[in-house]
């Protein structure tokens, strides 16, 4: 089955869908996941993104069957940083995309986590603004257990995002995490029952619609990257931005429609 790319409004659902793998990723379908996160980067209609998966699983990362042995085929060149994993209709480094590494997107993006989320899935989650998990989903970085290290940034990002010792008990042992100690370490934002899992996502993702879109990309891009700055440098980039979003309409439609006591009209410009 296929990466499902649903626009509804503002809001794109991607879909993960390959449950005779488990929702885990071929070639094929790391592909197609990376080319749905361009589809939604590049339309100016589409603001917000929800990515979930189907049924039970959210996503369990690569296929070990499939892509591993290619990654071990293509060792040498993927350690020297060559562009390797690739395919037929897919951008260069589609799975670095797919699990949104390395990968410049500044509309928010919202996980819908309906279940198992490992390897990848959680990957993925680094590069996500906002985490809903149902009260059924279970997370684990299993490499370990498989002889293997993880390569799509879970070893530098999840001791930044986590406390160290709760990272490091999921890096080293590979053991599952239930919702609510996800919850508990800082992993998601809410843990809601399976049914009101896409509810509680699109209420989220409406808020944000909401906003001005040229304040939320701004400060996305404003937040991001100044993790990778010292604090002066972050500070100074702070203030660029957002006198870049005071120069647009809607830096005037907002305070208008606020005077005016009715919803704001955006632009996006």
């Amino acid at each position: 089955m296929p990466i499902h790319f649903e626009p509804r409004g503002r809001v794109a659902l991607i879909t993960i869908d390959r449950l005779e793998a488990r929702n885990s990723l071929d070639m094929q379908h790391f592909g197609e996941l990376a080319n749905a996160w361009l589809r939604f980067r590049d339309d100016p209609e589409l603001w917000v993104a929800i990515v979930t998966g189907r049924e039970d699983v959210f996503c369990v990362g690569a296929d070990l069957k499939t892509f591993v042995p290619m990654i071990s085929e293509n060792i040498d060149n993927l350690a020297s940083g060559e562009e390797v994993l690739s395919g037929e209709g897919f951008p260069d480094n589609a799975p670095l995309i797919a699990v949104l590494r390395d990968f410049e997107l500044y509309k928010p993006v919202i996980a819908a986590v309906n279940g198992l989320c490992a390897g990848g899935g959680v990957e993925m989650l680094h590069a996500i603004d906002i985490r809903i998990a149902s009260d059924t989903a279970r997370f684990s970085v299993p490499e370990v257990r498989r002889g293997l290290s993880p390569g799509g940034g879970t070893t530098v990002l999840l001791p930044r995002h986590i406390a160290w010792c709760h990272a490091m008990e999921m890096l080293l042992t590979g053991d599952f995490v239930d919702a609510t100690r996800a919850y508990e370490y800082g992993l998601v934002n809410r843990v809601v029952s399976r049914e009101k899992l896409l509810e509680t996502s699109f209420e989220f993702a409406e808020k944000i619609v909401k906003n001005g879109p040229c304040a939320v990309r701004a400060i996305k891009e404003s937040a991001v990257k100044s993790l990778r700055m010292p604090l002066q440098e972050a500070l100074d980039g702070e203030l660029m931005y957002a006198a870049q979003v005071f120069a647009t309409e809607d830096a005037i439609e907002g305070p208008r429609a606020f005077a005016q006591k009715r919803a704001p009209v955006w632009k996006g410009r």
